[in-house]
């Protein structure tokens, strides 16, 4: 077990199978030592987070689902690297979609839900450059969708 999954596993936490691609396009792309991950969408076992946030969901149920694209994310980059997170260089950008009503501007607290985790699992490897956008509606109705950009070791 890699370093970063007994992490993981430390915080009570456990990647899901890497999402396959809902369409014409692919999960990842690596280019050179960088791993571009598509945007995942929030969800756990029940299937879809669903819903807009300062209308549906407050702050809290918000960054939880940040957090499961987070993990979504971590199971992509998994895959990227061949089957092991401690092949992850670093994390260095997430750009995050938060699905929410035209008077919510929380989408930075909402997006520290996949941040702060990341940091707690990659320690200062997991500290990232990002971004926090507020939309209107996102695919499937879901609350978040988060791409990222790894650097492989």
């Amino acid at each position: 077990m890699s370093a970063i999954e007994k992490r993981l596993a430390e915080l009570g936490a456990s990647l899901p199978d890497a999402p396959a691609p809902a369409a014409n396009y692919v999960p990842f792309v690596v280019s050179g030592k960088m791993v571009y991950v598509s945007g995942q969408i929030s969800g756990d076992a029940g299937g879809p987070i669903r819903g807009r946030l300062g209308e549906d969901l407050d702050v809290a149920a918000g960054a939880a689902a940040a957090k499961t694209c987070a993990l979504a994310l971590l199971a992509q980059a998994r895959k990227a690297a061949g089957g092991d997170l401690d092949g992850i260089a670093r994390i260095v950008k997430l750009t995050a979609f938060v699905n929410s009503a035209p008077a919510f501007t929380d989408q930075p607290k909402v997006v520290n839900g996949a941040s702060d985790f990341l940091v707690e699992v990659f320690g200062d490897k997991g500290r990232h450059a990002r971004s926090a956008v507020g939309v209107a509606a996102l695919p499937l109705g879901v609350a978040v969708e988060i791409e990222a950009i790894f650097e492989l070791a």
